[in-house]
């Protein structure tokens, strides 16, 4: 699966922000949340979006480092 899930993962527990929290500013179903956290399925562009503007109004700093990470270049890859 792709990077979006393992940079979310790993924001989302830096940040200590819950699954559900970020799902309920999505207003999605948290199942979605965690299939994407856990590179079940891979987030839509549209929806990476979305999780930028959400984790924004839940902690700015969280917002900026997911953009930061996810847009870099890819450790695991490398």
């Amino acid at each position: 699966m792709g990077k979006a899930g393992r940079v979310l993962k790993a924001v989302l527990e830096q940040y200590n922000i819950s699954q559900v929290k970020l799902a309920d500013r999505l207003g999605v179903g948290r199942s979605n949340v965690y299939r994407w956290a856990n590179e079940v399925r891979d987030p839509t562009s549209e929806t990476v979006i979305a999780i930028i503007k959400a984790l924004g109004e839940i902690n700015p700093d969280a917002a900026t480092e997911f953009s930061r990470r996810y847009m870099g270049p890819d450790p695991e890859k490398d």
